[in-house]
């Protein structure tokens, strides 16, 4: 029987919480995050006005802000777009490594959110940081990734724009060829002007790279687009790339494109562009152009590391500061709830102890009682069945056939012998049912000679009506078997054999015993009539059976339909 005490494990847990939560407030503080969402799309909103009027060191700050309050667990696109622009920003400063750390933040949480642009954004961001740096294979792989989302046609040929330019970085011109070729293609790039243009130009570079006389063709396309739309960047590239392609066949042409090159770049801010157009001019000039030139390109190197570096250092200053304010923040905020909880505890130390003292006591004395009155309530209950069940046996299976041979006595002349001889029969049915409830009732013998007791019980079902047969029970380790265990299979079979008997009319039963590594394996089979399982007669004794093998920690798995036999897998552990 199963014994279950919810009431008394709910005390005892009711008990260990309250003292294990006083000793735990003695060195816990309690932090409740805010919801700073709001806060965060206010600051937001700022930093993006800054970022569209090109005020960059501010919109970084703002930035920043918003991604020091921001939870990245609950608003995790907040979270995620802020480092992207953070990042977006310093890499165009020239600050690629810090950029790399900024928007390396945001990877962990590209997780919680659905619109894949963001993981975009930031593979992208990536890419090109590790393109700058010269780790074109690290480039190359963030790229891919980037291609490999679900995202707009533009995305997709911005992608493959970036790996294209990769492969020219790489000297792969006839990759990169393949790729804007097939982007000439798209109604991505057909759409924007300055896109068509940007893929006419690059394949004409690519070209001129593998000395191929389409170039011109395609640079020529290019800057006509880039004129007619004036668009001063594109110009810039343009006439950078016409020159190079006309260095050998005529250089004064090459120099004035050079020239055209270094105007635009200057114009629209291009650092990197004004120092390729002024490398190409030192390299091709002599005497005092020469020198003007060289020294151009020295003032505006130094110019641009020391504007990079300033960069780097305003930025990591605007972090800094942020994270120690609000560490700042923290600290105070945790100092003054530790002082808080301090003087609580202070006050309520005494009523706690004397509650918890009273509290146990009560709980020790409520607990006693209970155990000690369910232990008596339950024996009396297990007493109360077991009678019910030997009282219900003894009226429908041995009052009727008392009643029956007593009346048989009274109307009989038992002076004659066939009913002398029948009235015998009559009393030894009696005695052999009498015997058989006596068994069924009497304690079971566990020792070793349970193998025994146990194929004896099931050999008084084998009758002339009923063939049974029994596999392998020697099989088992009936002595390494606990005590339990053997009592229910006992009761187990039993019960199956007598409710076979009653209800089934079965004519072949069988019984195998299995054992494997860790279990023993009992699989009861008869061909009766089986049963509905949804309108069982013998309802409680299979409720019975059921429970018997799960309070062991066994598995039961009954399969049976009517007209269909009746089938009982049981698996314990050893």
């Amino acid at each position: 029987m199963i014994t279950k005490r919810p009431q008394a494990i709910l005390y005892i847990t009711i008990l260990f919480f309250i003292l294990f939560s006083c000793q735990k407030k003695k060195h816990t503080t309690i932090v409740v995050t805010k919801n700073t969402k709001a806060q965060v799309d206010k600051l937001i909103i700022i930093a993006d006005k800054f970022y569209d009027k090109k005020n960059f060191d501010s919109a970084f700050y703002h930035y920043n802000e918003a991604k020091s309050i921001c939870n990245p667990m609950t608003d995790s696109e907040n979270f995620v777009s802020t480092l992207d622009r953070m990042a977006d920003i310093q890499q165009n400063r020239g600050d690629f490594s810090g950029s790399e750390s900024t928007v390396t933040e945001a990877i962990p949480y590209l997780k919680y959110i659905k619109n894949p642009k963001h993981a975009w954004n930031t593979y992208v961001i990536l890419g090109i940081n590790f393109l700058n740096t010269y780790d074109y294979n690290a480039a190359l792989n963030y790229f891919n990734k980037a291609l490999a989302l679900k995202t707009t046609k533009w995305r997709k040929a911005a992608a493959f724009n970036n790996i294209a330019n990769t492969y020219i970085q790489q000297k792969k011109y006839t990759k990169a060829i393949l790729i804007f070729e097939n982007l000439l293609k798209t109604d991505g790039i057909k759409k924007f002007d300055e896109d068509y243009a940007r893929a006419l130009d690059n394949i004409g570079f690519c070209y001129l790279k593998i000395k191929d006389q389409k170039a011109l063709s395609y640079l020529n396309k290019a800057f006509k687009i880039r004129t007619e739309i004036n668009d001063n960047v594109g110009l810039a590239s343009s006439y950078h790339n016409l020159a190079q392609f006309h260095l050998e066949n005529n250089l004064p042409l090459a120099k004035k494109y050079m020239l055209h090159s270094y105007e635009k770049y200057t114009r629209t801010n291009q650092i990197d562009g004004r120092m390729s157009s002024l490398n190409l001019l030192i390299n091709h000039s002599t005497n005092s152009e020469l020198k003007k030139y060289s020294l151009l390109y020295i003032h505006l190197n130094d110019s641009i590391t020391e504007v990079r570096q300033k960069a780097k250092n305003q930025f990591a200053k605007i972090k800094y500061d942020t994270k120690k304010e609000k560490d700042e923040n923290l600290k105070l905020k945790t100092y003054k709830a530790e002082n808080e909880l301090q003087l609580e505890r202070q006050k309520n130390q005494n009523i706690i102890s004397y509650i918890l003292i009273a509290l146990s006591l009560s709980l020790i004395v409520v607990l006693y009682f209970y155990l000690t009155s369910r232990g008596n309530r339950e024996k009396i209950e297990a007493t109360y069945k077991s009678e019910t069940r030997i009282a219900k046996k003894l009226h429908d299976e041995l009052a009727n056939d008392i009643y029956h041979t007593m009346a048989f006595a009274e109307n009989k002349n038992l002076a004659l012998s066939e009913n002398k001889e029948q009235l015998l029969t009559n009393l030894d049915a009696i005695y052999l049912r009498t015997r058989d409830i006596s068994k069924e009732n009497s304690p079971i013998i566990t020792s070793e000679k349970y193998t025994f007791y146990l194929k004896e019980m099931i050999s008084r079902f084998n009758t002339a009506n009923t063939n049974l047969l029994l596999n392998d029970i020697e099989s088992i380790p009936w002595s390494e078997i606990e005590k339990n265990k053997k009592i229910t299979v006992y009761r187990v079979l039993q019960e199956l054999l007598v409710n076979m008997k009653k209800h089934s009319n079965a004519t072949l039963v069988g019984i195998n015993f299995k054992k494997t590594d860790k279990s023993v394996i009992i699989n009861y089979t008869d061909n009766g009539k089986g049963i509905d399982v949804y309108n069982i007669i013998f309802k409680n004794g299979l409720h019975n059976v059921e429970n018997r093998i799960l309070s062991i920690k066994g598995e039961i798995d009954i399969d049976t339909a009517p007209e269909k036999g009746f089938k009982v897998f049981i698996k314990f552990p050893l």
